[in-house]
Order: structure tokens, then C-alpha cells, then sequence
């Protein structure tokens, strides 16, 4: 193996899965032209005619689902469980895009005030270039690809290493269902190359899902090359369990939404901030339900929970854990490295979290929980909005008007779920606020993100 070749790794097993080979500056330079030149001729074809073509994007990818399952959760140790919910969400996305992309992208026409007749056109501005973490690998290609695809915009994606494979099953799915070739290209580069390529003056835009810190980087880099960039950042996203929460219903949906795709993901729920009315039954209930999850084998329907992605991530969630400890937090459950093969790590729940600690300031991307006792439901939000993130989060109350009123007035954060947990819909939009990012992606919205809103105004 040389230093120009990726290779994937099943975490679970820890064995070799496949190796690719890194394109050179001058295959990836040729491959944006040829996504350009398909650009070309599809930002001319009529909406309708695009919306055609990701409707059977929608359809091939339920027909090769268990094929695309069973790869992801080799390549990332996603339960195949999870794995098969997120092709039916892609397939699901594609489907909203093709029905209301036509709508969405209509002209848009206005009398002005001297008697000129507007026109409000959104025309596609070119190639947009992703770069797309592991945690995810159907998902976050297929989010911004479908959106961008949708308002005829050429599309680039750099996958993550770990997930190569994923990242080339989907351009097979894509060119099946009749997609132009070209106008999704797959490229397979490293991060020098990768800042090249946001130079370079075929791409128009730039979207980025991943950590804070690698958000700023890019960022950075789209903006002196003036360049638009959508950024969806880490979060360590509160739940907040009031005062008059059912706690039946906060346990089992905090369980769910701290492990669910092995605790891997943006949007989780991290951080539980439980009123003193209710702490104590709380804490108990949840620790004892965290304490039967078991670690096992990602693709037997049963497992509770799958390895992590890789094992330094392993590692890092790890001493997250050992520092926080160190600053005063208190382990209720897991929190030990086992040994033997996999990256493994035990559903954890941390109490005595306060600030300082990197339970409480940090994004915890793995299964580890946070639960932070708060005076009351005031206090609660105080603790929810006392973070630099601001992508999702969640309310437990029976009064479900107050929650909303709650939600609607004072939490700082992108997206709020009252009494229950979920990851992203088709229908609404997705991104946060502050270290989150910026810019918006679901719901019509990420159509949007990378057009020119043309203004053409006609003699009265």
C-alpha cells in the first residue's frame, strides 16, 4: 500500500474491507470540468424533467437498500437496523424533492411600484462541492446532492476515507436512475488537494458537514475565494425533562436519542438537563435503562449497540470522558474501554456535569451521556442555551402548548423536539446556530442555498 491509497476498515472485526486509489491534481482538476461541462446541459432541462429523474434515484435506492444497508455497516458499524431506516429516509427525501422541487423553484412574479411587471427567477450558479463525514454515508451525500441536483446544479462530493465505498455505490444509484454522467462525481482526494479544488474557479459553492473546527477551516478557506458556504456543525444538544414531564416517555426517548447510530451523530441528544422536581426518578430510570444496553454484533437485528466508527474516535471520546471525570463529573454506568476486537465502547452516563468539564462544554460524539441537574424549568433553558452550540434539542412536558412556547421564544438552537427525538424530515429545515453553523438544508430550503435569485424587471 502506498501513501496514495485509501483503505477501509470493518469496525467491527477490525479487517481490511477494500483500498482506492487517490486521484492525482490532474485527474481531479479533469474530473470538476467534466462535472461542469454535464452542468452545462442540465441546468437547461426543465424542473420537471429533473424532478423525473430523482424520483427514480428515490426508487433505485429502495430497490438496492439492503445491498447499501449491509455495506454501510461494514464500512462505519452502523447497526444494519440503522442502516436500512437511512436509505428509506433517502429514498424518502428524494420523493419530497421530486414532488415539491418544481414548486419550490417556480418563478416567482411581482408588480412594482412604477408599473414594471417582476420576475423572480432562481437559477442554478454551477458546481457545489461537498465534503461529507463518515457518520452518515447515504444520508449526508444524499441531503445536499438531491437538494442541489434538484435546482440544476452540478455536484462534487469529497466522502469521507472510511466510507469510500458508500460514496461510490451512490454514483452507481444515481447513474442508474438515468442521472447524466458526470453531473455527480465522486472524488477520491486527500485535504491538500481538497483546499485546490476550493480555488478552483468551476466551483461555485462550498457545503460542509463535520466538527466546529473543521468547519471554520473551510469556511475560512470559501471566503477568500468569495465563495457562499453551508456549514452543518457538531452540537451537544440539551433535552430538557420539566418539571411536569412524563418520565416514562423522557427515559426511553433519551436512551434512544443518545445511542441511536451508536451515539455517532450531529444531532443526538447529548446533554440532559433534568429540573430538581423530577432528578432523582429521572437518573434513576435512566441509568438503569442504559445500563441493559449491550454492545454487540452491528448486523444481528438485536444488538443494542455497534462499535464506533474508528478506533481513535474511540479514544477521544474516551478521555473526554477521563477529563471530565478528572474535573469532577461522576460515572453512573459504563464508561470503561473494553477490551478484545471492535472499537467498542459501553453506553455511559455521566452525572455530577457541570462547566468546565468536557461533558458539559464539548460535543461527546459517541454513547455517552451528560445529565445535568437544573433548579427548575427556568434554569433548565438557562443550562440549554449555555453552550457555543446550537444545532437540535428537546423538551419533555405535558403541557405541550408552554413547550412550543418555550421552544418558539427562547431556545437557542436550529431545531426543538417536543417529547420525542428524531434526526431530520424532508419536509423541515435542518441546521443550527452559532459553533453549529449556518445556512439551511431540507424543506425547500436547501434547494435554495446555492441559486442566483435573478431579478428581471420589464418596461410598463
Amino acid at each position: 500500500m502506498t501513501e496514495r491509497t485509501i483503505k477501509t476498515v470493518n469496525p467491527f472485526t477490525e479487517t481490511d474491507l477494500a483500498s482506492y486509489d487517490l486521484m492525482s491534481d490532474e485527474q481531479m482538476f479533469d474530473a470538476v470540468k467534466s462535472c461542469h461541462a454535464a452542468f452545462e446541459d442540465w441546468r437547461l432541462k426543465p424542473v420537471e424533467d429533473r424532478a423525473a429523474i430523482i424520483a427514480r434515484i428515490g426508487e433505485e435506492l429502495t430497490a438496492r437498500k439492503e445491498e447499501f444497508a449491509q455495506l454501510m455497516t461494514a464500512e462505519v458499524g452502523k447497526l444494519i437496523g440503522d442502516s436500512r431506516d437511512e436509505i428509506d429516509l433517502c429514498a424518502g427525501i428524494c420523493a419530497w424533492t421530486a414532488k415539491q422541487g418544481p414548486e419550490v423553484l417556480a418563478d416567482e412574479h411581482r408588480s412594482l411600484q412604477d408599473g414594471r411587471q417582476g420576475i423572480i427567477t432562481y437559477s442554478p450558479i454551477g458546481v457545489i462541492y461537498g465534503i461529507q463525514p463518515w457518520n452518515f454515508p447515504a444520508y449526508q451525500a444524499v441531503r445536499y446532492t438531491i437538494a442541489n441536483l434538484m435546482a440544476g446544479n452540478g455536484v462534487l462530493l469529497k466522502h469521507a476515507a472510511n466510507c469510500t465505498g458508500s460514496g461510490l455505490m451512490l454514483r452507481e444509484v444515481y447513474e442508474a436512475a438515468g442521472l447524466p454522467k458526470n453531473l455527480f462525481t465522486v472524488l477520491t482526494i486527500d485535504h491538500d488537494q481538497s483546499d485546490k479544488l476550493i480555488a478552483n474557479d468551476l466551483v461555485r459553492g462550498v457545503t460542509m458537514t463535520g466538527s466546529a473546527k473543521g468547519g471554520s477551516v473551510i469556511g475560512k478557506q470559501a471566503g477568500e475565494h468569495l465563495k457562499k458556504a453551508v456549514l452543518e456543525l457538531g452540537s451537544n444538544d440539551a433535552y430538557l425533562v420539566l418539571e411536569d414531564a412524563d418520565l416514562d416517555v423522557a427515559i426511553k426517548t433519551c436512551v434512544a436519542g443518545r445511542i441511536y447510530n451508536n451515539g455517532e451523530t450531529c444531532v443526538n441528544a447529548k446533554r440532559f438537563v433534568v429540573t430538581d422536581a423530577v432528578y432523582d426518578d429521572f437518573v434513576k430510570g435512566y441509568i438503569d435503562a442504559m445500563s441493559q444496553v449491550t454492545t454487540g454484533d452491528p448486523t444481528s437485528d438485536g444488538t443494542g449497540l455497534g462499535p464506533m466508527a474508528r478506533d481513535d474516535l474511540r479514544q477521544t471520546l474516551h478521555q473526554q470522558v477521563l477529563d471530565s471525570v478528572d474535573k469532577g463529573a461522576s460515572i453512573a454506568c459504563g464508561g470503561n474501554l473494553p477490551d478484545g476486537k471492535g472499537y467498542f465502547y459501553p453506553a455511559t452516563v455521566l452525572t455530577d456535569v457541570a462547566p468546565g468539564q468536557p461533558a458539559y462544554d464539548e460535543e461527546l460524539f459517541g454513547p455517552v451521556a451528560s445529565v445535568i441537574r437544573a433548579r427548575d424549568d427556568e434554569d433548565a433553558m438557562r443550562i440549554a442555551n449555555d453552550s457555543r452550540f446550537g444545532l437540535g434539542g428537546g423538551i419533555f412536558s405535558k403541557d405541550e402548548g408552554r413547550a412550543v412556547d418555550l421552544a418558539r421564544k427562547y431556545f437557542d438552537t436550529g431545531m426543538v423536539f417536543i417529547n420525542h427525538f428524531n434526526l431530520a424530515t424532508p419536509e423541515m429545515p435542518f441546521g443550527g446556530v452559532k459553533d453549529s453553523g449556518f445556512g439551511r438544508e431540507h424543506g425547500g430550503f436547501g434547494m435554495l442555498e446555492f441559486v442566483n435569485a435573478k431579478a428581471i424587471a420589464v418596461a410598463a
